[in-house]
């Protein structure tokens, strides 16, 4: 059992509200560490979720209480044990002036770049070299991998509870186009790359129309998008005599190819950005 996982266990036991949050403020640390995660991805690739982060963030909703923090002339009330997160220069963390967050508990690798105004809640795992553009937000405990941009107004979905389940993971590489959403435990492969205005959640079926397959969310596993699939809006008819006397469609994500050089070519400006 993880040395942080022992002491949240001894929580409850604790009736000294200082030495509850001192046990907190540790596994918040080793949060934003990057040494324990609300996700791990195991030696087959599958993802599963770690119920115990998830509780200790819960038991520090729990025990907070309402306290006023301010940023100049700004003031905010929230929870005492979830204050805004502060950078160093050593970080290695480009966070642009202009109204983003960045809050307790999660961690943020050397070479992010943040824009104006973006969130990134409690619990997320944000690796190297990965953009969060203007407007987008980080869920609680979503995974994000390297070298991902999250294009503006992207909203990658959080979740706490129920414990036991997966939070949204974006792994290496990824593309996430602007005013996409990616929510309810999805998983996006790498080098993937999502259109804009793509919304992806756990009953949303996916058409690939290059191999000709269709995926969906199991029992047993989440939506997944293969690697390197290019996922653009579509559409498909409703099969009702009402719907086709009046030509309904609903909103579909189709996989129209698989990532290749002229894919890659289009995306090199980003670099040139950092």
């Amino acid at each position: 059992m993880n040395p942080t996982q022992q002491k949240l266990e001894t929580l409850d036991k604790v009736h000294d509200r200082m030495e509850q949050i001192r046990i907190l403020g540790q596994f918040l640390a080793e949060l934003e560490k990057g040494a324990v995660r609300a996700a791990v991805r195991d030696e087959d690739g599958v993802w599963v979720a770690q119920a115990w982060v998830k509780e200790g963030i819960l038991a520090a909703f729990r025990i907070g209480v309402i306290n006023e923090f301010a940023s100049g002339a700004l003031s905010f009330l929230d929870k005492d044990t979830m204050p805004p997160r502060r950078f160093r220069k050593e970080d290695g963390v480009r966070i642009v002036p202009g109204g983003t967050a960045v809050r307790r508990g999660a961690h943020v690798a050397k070479g992010v770049v943040i824009m104006p105004p973006a969130y990134v809640n409690v619990g997320a795992y944000v690796d190297e070299d990965t953009m969060v553009d203007s407007h987008a937000l980080v869920g609680s405990c979503a995974q994000i991998g390297k070298r991902v941009h999250i294009s503006a107004a992207a909203q990658i979905g959080g979740v706490l509870e129920p414990v036991g389940a997966l939070p949204v993971v974006i792994e290496d590489d990824v593309i996430v186009g602007g005013n996409c959403g990616i929510y309810e435990g999805t998983i996006v492969r790498p080098r993937a790359v999502i259109g804009a205005g793509v919304i992806l959640t756990a009953s949303t079926p996916v058409y690939d129309a290059v191999r000709e397959q269709i995926y969906r969310r199991t029992p047993q596993r989440p939506l997944e998008i293969p690697y390197g699939a290019v996922v653009v809006p579509g559409s498909r008819p409703f099969a009702s005599d009402f719907a086709k006397e009046h030509g309904l469609h609903v909103a579909t994500p189709v996989i129209v190819k698989y990532r290749d050089e002229k894919t890659d070519a289009a995306t090199l400006l980003e670099e040139a950005l950092r």
